[in-house]
């Protein structure tokens, strides 16, 4: 499938971040997520958030939207568990065509700030191979006083994802008044970013964030530069290649769009059988949409409620006529023309060369 991905006009979907195309990079985003259980199960058990279900674990392409790998754990397993975000990271590679696994982009939320996941991230650098990441941070008060001592002219105009300043988020390198990077490998930054707080969080801000009106956040990584993309040593850069970390939450939600929302039976392997084949559901989705629908505005990011009901569950009628069996499709239907493109395209795929 990728091979097709690479052969298509436009070519493999390389990630762009604030305006710069990460061409030869493939991303990787870890993200758990809560399956809630409505009946007695076997591995339920209570979440952090006073649920009952489980809470698996998932690795998932962003330059592709697919599922590469998924752990599915009971409700109780913790969100920062070194030994399963190991497993996952190893089976999401494995996922990959080899041609693919010599330049990696790792990304994780709050979860993967351990040490010794970290430390595995290092140690997977090779000659051959490059592996970068880019984490969450909880804040402790070390990092608050290493914050508190930024001078103001520290701070720069946060990114968008199109490359264009705002003036609403700043960024600031915290790395060389951070006491808490002794402890840590050799090769980490720390970014620290501030917002003005919604009223959600107007509750929960510390006294540094009371005093100073921001909210802060702490991204680690080990990036200083990545060659052929101007700028990427900039923290502002940084900063938004790690919040783009927050599609993952898009794909999370069309895995449980596919199924993944309920677990059926009460036995954990039929469980993650079903696992399996909602991830599977949800790749081949992404992959029509990348092979047959990448020029149709309305189409090419669709979620799977939308396919469904626009091509999915078209209304045609299949005939038999000359030995020849014929789809009609109604012309009054909008999206006959998307369907017979889309449809041409997956039947009719380049040849390889």
């Amino acid at each position: 499938m990728w091979a097709l991905l690479a052969r298509r006009p436009q070519g493999f979907p390389w990630l762009s971040v604030a305006g710069k195309l990460l061409t030869g990079w493939v991303v990787i985003d870890l993200d758990a997520t809560l399956i809630t259980a409505h009946s007695d199960k076997q591995g339920a058990a209570a979440t952090f958030k006073k649920g009952y279900g489980f809470h698996p674990l998932g690795a998932w392409c962003a330059n592709t939207s697919e599922c590469l790998a998924m752990l599915l754990r009971s409700g109780n397993a913790g969100s920062n568990t070194v030994a399963d975000h190991i497993r996952v990271l190893g089976d999401a590679i494995a996922q990959l065509p080899v041609a693919y696994r010599r330049k990696l982009l790792i990304r994780v939320d709050g979860a993967g700030a351990t040490h010794e996941l970290l430390e595995h991230l290092e140690q997977m650098n090779r000659v051959w191979r490059s592996v970068r990441f880019t984490v969450g941070w909880t804040i402790t008060a070390a990092d608050e006083t290493a914050i508190d001592r930024l001078p103001a002219d520290a701070w720069t105009d946060s990114l968008h994802q199109d490359g264009t300043a705002t003036s609403d988020a700043h960024v600031a390198e915290l790395t060389g008044l951070n006491t808490r990077l002794a402890g840590w490998t050799g090769t980490l930054r720390l970014l620290v970013r501030r917002t003005k707080p919604s009223a959600r969080h107007v509750k929960n801000l510390t006294e540094l964030e009371k005093r100073t009106g921001w909210r802060y956040q702490i991204v680690a990584t080990n990036i200083t530069r990545i060659a052929g993309v101007p700028g990427s040593h900039q923290p502002q850069w940084l900063d938004a290649l790690h919040r783009a970390h927050a599609g993952v939450e898009d794909q999370v939600r069309q895995a449980k769009a596919m199924g993944l929302r309920n677990l059926p039976s009460k036995a954990w392997t039929v469980n993650r059988g079903w696992v399996l084949t909602c991830n599977i559901a949800a790749d081949l989705t992404a992959w029509m949409r990348l092979l047959g629908l990448h020029d149709q505005a309305d189409l090419a990011h669709a979620e799977p409620g939308t396919l469904r009901y626009r091509l999915l569950h078209l209304p045609g009628r299949l005939a038999t006529h000359a030995r020849r069996r014929v789809l009609s499709i109604p012309e009054t239907w909008p999206w006959a023309d998307a369907f017979t493109l889309c449809w041409q395209r997956l039947t009719l795929p380049p040849l390889a060369t």
